[in-house]
């Protein structure tokens, strides 16, 4: 699966350490049987999974169906009565889907494509999936395996065409499939069915295997902080953009993404622009005091430091101070304000005596 690049921030450190370790959940994950109790009852989940027994079961019968020889049918029991036992999940899936693949031509082409590096970007077309004559047994189980396989190729779209209509009662491991069905929604930025596929695995989380479980909450928790048209919605959505040129897709689907990306990118700075007016504009009224200060203070604000000159006659000597008061006065100046304050009333002192003797 590609992983994500270039994006800034926790949030992205966070959310590659989740999509990294979804290849290795659907690879490694399985679940335990639950037995006693039916999908829904006394307030659980809506989902169970299946028993091995009884999905090996179904497979048998599937064959017997087919009206297969005894070779295929040896096949198949050797397929089932491999060690070690599965416990349920992913494992059970995998065999019932190599039964089908004896019998079924259409299943083992696909099984052997996908057992071989991808050549092309886009694989093709399995219109028998969803075709009314395949059995519904192997037609939704085989679409989860497919979809599974299409997730770890970074196929989002193609495995959201497989999962799409699937529900949990109809394929014999519903964990996997709420599963794929999360991460293919998360992909693709699908948050509100992203959630609901979510809510829905967690609701079991005593079934399912405990991978699925832990990036299931973080995946819920990345997808409830995120917000249309911010920064991490963007960066998101160019991030799939990239996956599909990596892919060699520059159709009409990706440009609508990318003129998709440019309009919030445009919303985005055009918000902050009018934050900075409304915060230059706040400023400018700061200096434009609409009354008097009611103490004498230091003002904050710049002006040009320019005052209107006073007429204070033509007497000699105004401004000077007794010898006496004037100490009096810089040793006060000096108690309450920094030192560097003394030296420039002195000097205004001294200005004073000079433009009086002028």
């Amino acid at each position: 699966m590609n992983a994500a690049r270039n994006l800034p921030g926790d949030r992205f450190w966070g959310r590659r350490c989740v999509m990294a370790s979804v290849g290795a959940a659907l690879l490694l994950a399985g679940v335990e049987p639950a037995r006693g109790q039916s999908p829904g009852s006394l307030g659980g989940p809506s989902w169970q999974p299946h028993a091995p027994e009884t999905v090996r079961a179904q497979a048998m019968a599937w064959l017997e169906g087919r009206k297969v020889d005894a070779a295929v049918q040896s096949k198949a029991a050797a397929i089932w009565n491999a060690k070690p036992t599965p416990a349920g999940g992913a494992e059970v899936l995998d065999r019932l889907v190599r039964t089908f693949a004896l019998a079924d031509e259409n299943v083992a082409k696909l099984v052997e494509f996908c057992a071989k590096p991808r050549a092309a970007a886009a694989p093709p077309a399995q219109p028998w999936l969803t075709a009314a004559g395949t059995p519904p047994l192997v037609a939704s189980n085989v679409r989860l395996w497919y979809a599974r396989w299409l997730i770890h190729e970074a196929l989002y779209d193609e495995a959201a065409e497989q999962l799409q209509g699937l529900q949990p009662q109809q394929v014999v491991d519903p964990a996997s499939l709420l599963f794929c069905q999360a991460v293919v929604h998360y992909r693709l930025l699908n948050r509100d069915a992203g959630m609901e596929a979510l809510a829905a695995l967690l609701e079991g989380a005593d079934h399912g295997p405990s991978r699925y479980v832990a990036l299931a909450r973080l995946m819920e928790a990345d997808l409830k902080d995120l917000q249309e048209d911010s920064l991490d919605h963007i960066a998101r959505r160019m991030e799939d953009i990239e996956r599909r040129l990596d892919l060699g897709r520059a159709g009409k689907k990706v440009r609508s993404i990318e003129d998709g990306v440019i309009e919030s990118l445009d919303k985005l700075i055009k918000q902050l622009e009018d934050q900075q007016q409304e915060s230059q504009s706040a400023g400018a009224s700061n200096l434009q005091p609409s009354r008097p200060a009611q103490d004498s203070q230091i003002i904050s604000g710049k002006g040009k430091g320019e005052v209107d000159r006073k007429r204070i006659g033509s007497q000699s000597g105004w401004g000077n101070l007794p010898p006496r008061d004037r100490e009096e006065a810089l040793q006060q100046i000096g108690r309450d304000f920094p030192s560097h304050y003394r030296d420039v009333i002195e000097q205004y002192f001294r200005r004073l005596a000079t433009e009086g003797s002028e």
